[in-house]
């Protein structure tokens, strides 16, 4: 008998996969449109700080999950305390930082920095994880930096502010990404984004507390639907990798840069340069070749372990 997953038999469940992705990937360019627009390109001297951007995406994101916590009552006993704060603490900075970068950039510029996160993921698993990186990944490394270098905009004087912005959130995010590894090795999803968006929210509203000014009644309305977006976001990605196996889907995640630009222009006109669209090229080719040598050393590793024999291949 086919030993095939039942899943890779049927192109229905794969084509749901992919549009979950596709959507949720619409969902999620839309939330920087929502970040930009809540920021001074779209509300001017009204601008709402990116701290209360933040703060309002946890908020209604945690209003937006609580029936499903009240029914589903995830146990909270045994949870890596110590990992889930300092996953929701980078969680917290990256948001807010990738918010503040698309409120003063391009988004598809913004978006395709944040993209850098996989790779600061690869680089940090190093010390923390100690897995071993091979000239494979660190070729794609060194191609989505370059990359990232284009996006700054060095020649034009002075190096963007909002690009490094960008790029910090980007660094925040993989940190996120390796702690949400760990954390997803041990412990149920609910449990991890219940406690990701509770603690998260409590540390965005005390942050948000310093800057706060009292938002208009159109911004409370952005700020809702900034959380309720993202946490359809969540749900759609969740959906997405059941109905299809992640090394056929995740690719799909970079259609984000294209609903950015698409975004971008539609609102306000902006147009990518032609060095823009070459950064944000290296940078998820970098991305992708990460991604692929990754599958790969999984999947060597896996016959190593029916292979005792055989010792572990290079990444």
């Amino acid at each position: 008998m086919s030993t095939v997953p039942a899943r890779q038999e049927d192109p229905a469940q794969a084509l749901m996969a992919v549009m979950m992705m596709l959507v949720a990937c619409a969902l999620l360019a839309g939330t920087t449109l929502i970040a930009k627009t809540l920021g001074p390109v779209g509300s001017g001297e009204a601008a709402l700080h990116p701290l209360q951007v933040t703060a309002g995406r946890f908020t209604f994101a945690a209003i937006a999950l609580m029936p499903f916590m009240v029914w589903l009552r995830p146990p909270l006993r045994g949870a890596a305390w110590g990992n889930h704060a300092m996953r929701v603490g980078f969680g917290w900075a990256g948001v807010t930082c990738l918010f503040a970068a698309a409120s003063m950039m391009r988004l598809a510029d913004a978006t395709a920095i944040s993209f850098l996160n996989p790779i600061v993921a690869m680089i940090l698993s190093i010390p923390l994880l100690g897995e071993k990186v091979g000239p494979w990944r660190w070729g794609a490394a060194g191609i989505a930096f370059a990359g990232a270098v284009i996006l700054t905009e060095p020649g034009s004087g002075a190096i963007q502010i909002a690009a490094l912005i960008a790029l910090l959130a980007a660094i925040f995010m993989g940190a996120e990404a390796i702690l949400i590894k760990k954390l997803s090795d041990s412990e149920p999803p609910l449990r991890i984004l219940t406690i990701n968006n509770l603690a998260g929210m409590m540390l965005a509203l005390t942050a948000a507390s310093f800057v706060w000014r009292w938002p208009s009644p159109d911004q409370w309305l952005l700020l809702a639907l900034l959380g309720v977006t993202m946490v359809s976001v969540q749900a759609l990605f969740i959906q997405a990798l059941r109905r299809g196996d992640a090394s056929f889907v995740m690719p799909f995640f970079y259609t984000t840069l294209i609903f950015a630009a698409f975004y971008d222009f539609v609102t306000f006109g902006e147009i990518p340069t032609l060095a823009a669209w070459m950064g944000a090229g290296l940078i998820i080719t970098g991305a992708l070749v990460v991604a692929w040598r990754e599958r790969m050393v999984r999947r060597r590793r896996s016959l190593d372990a029916k292979r005792p024999d055989t010792g572990p291949g290079l990444s």
